[in-house]
């Protein structure tokens, strides 16, 4: 038995993935511990976790409400400078924790990096996006400007990847200062140094969807989707069960969790729904952000799990995290996504190069574009197809029992060398 800590940060696709590696872990017979933003301290304690909250709700939503955490670069920035900003609480409630055996945690938590440094605790870096892997072999898709640096050499890629990386220009310097503070020696670069852990790394997303490049880490294991959503906990409401039965397969329309900025989202929505005369099931936690008035044709929900809801779907749009995306493989239906920023533009370009739906930009997408996409969709075979090949393909059974040994494998090969 060991004492494992889960350090997932960010929204509700970051964390879910967490919760069902807890889950595992704890059927194995460790114990599991999640530190993570306080909002989802009822969710971990639902599946079972135990709880270390992390600093206030307002910070968190703080940072989602800011409207610029949407727009490509400067919403990365605001995500790293949260992260350094988060350093130091991490690291904190690490500490109030004693003695642990093993840290699994993304780039983004720095706190779990420097208690590694610090006290020797191992540290798995768990990567839940192939966007985070900055490989010169398939370069992923940042920003729309880097199709053209796809087409670049690999020796020009590999030296425009030896400049500062930005980073380090947002996040290192508040870094290196809480760790020279502490007494560690800080890195001379994040992404160089501190990316992935030298204790093992752990990449949640599968082959058919991004194959290991040379440049990816030696000491690398990659799995597939998690796909944990919290069914079991959240079964649909019977409001949206009744609605799901009563007629057609409706277009499912979702944001994101962490979007509250989706007004024009929804009235775009809205708009194409009425345009094709088709059902649909708007999904956001901020119901105000939907149109008031809205036919019976198109029902609004705040939550419903998508490996539930999305059976009785005829399409499924929204912003194209990869939690999302993953519940839309698995249902086997054809996706649209309008991606903003952070890794959604490569999660969706990965999703048109399968054939199994396509994007449209914040400003492609319209009313009338989204309608014409929506019928594509829905009318030609070659993409519901494809949808189905991708849920084939995340259906084939893995023994989730080797990524579990794998992760006992780094708590045995420390316990031993202690």
């Amino acid at each position: 038995m060991a004492d494992i800590l889960l350090l997932p940060f960010g929204s509700a696709g970051d964390v879910f993935p967490f919760i069902w590696l807890g889950r595992h872990l704890m059927a194995r017979g460790h114990r599991v511990t999640m530190i993570t933003a306080c909002l989802f301290e009822e969710q971990a304690r639902k599946a079972g976790l135990n709880f270390i909250p992390l600093g206030e709700e307002d910070e968190f939503e703080a940072m989602i409400r800011d409207p610029r955490i949407w727009q490509a670069g400067i919403g990365t920035k605001l995500v790293f400078d949260f992260a350094a900003a988060s350093t130091e609480p991490y690291l904190a409630a690490i500490e109030q924790c004693g003695h642990v055996d093993l840290m699994l945690a993304p780039l983004t938590v720095f706190g779990a990096r420097l208690a590694r440094e610090k006290h020797g605790t191992p540290l798995i870096t768990v990567h839940l996006q192939p966007a985070v892997f900055l490989s010169v072999h398939e370069t992923p898709l940042l920003h729309p400007a880097m199709r053209l640096l796809r087409a670049m050499p690999v020796w020009f890629k590999r030296a425009l990847f030896s400049l500062p990386n930005p980073v380090d220009l947002f996040a290192l310097p508040k870094v290196r200062r809480i760790c020279e503070a502490k007494g560690i020696k800080p890195p001379r670069s994040l992404w160089r140094e501190w990316w992935d852990s030298p204790d093992g790394v752990l990449a949640l997303f599968p082959e058919w969807f991004a194959k290991p490049q040379p440049d990816w880490p030696a000491n690398l294991l990659q799995w597939t989707f998690p796909l944990e959503d919290l069914a079991t906990e959240q079964p649909l409401k019977p409001e949206l069960h009744a609605f799901l039965t009563a007629g057609e397969r409706p277009v499912v329309f979702t944001p994101g969790s962490a979007n509250v900025h989706a007004s024009r989202f929804f009235v775009v929505a809205a708009e194409a729904v009425h345009r094709i005369g088709c059902r649909a099931v708007f999904v956001t936690c901020e119901p105000q952000q939907v149109p008031p008035n809205l036919p019976g044709n198109i029902l609004t929900v705040d939550f419903a799990p998508f490996s539930t809801l999305l059976k009785h779907a005829s399409a499924f749009v929204h912003h194209g995290g990869i939690g999302t995306m993953s519940q839309g493989f698995a249902a086997g239906v054809p996706q649209l996504i309008m991606a903003m920023a952070h890794d959604q533009p490569d999660n969706a370009d990965r999703l048109q190069r399968l054939g199994a739906g396509s994007s449209l930009s914040v400003r492609q997408f319209t009313p009338d574009r989204v309608a014409r996409e929506l019928k594509r969709l829905m009318d030609e075979k070659s993409f519901r197809k494809s949808a189905a090949n991708c849920a084939a393909q995340l259906a084939e059974s893995r023994d989730v029992n080797r990524l579990l040994r794998w992760i006992e494998e780094r708590v045995n090969s420390f316990r031993t060398i202690s």
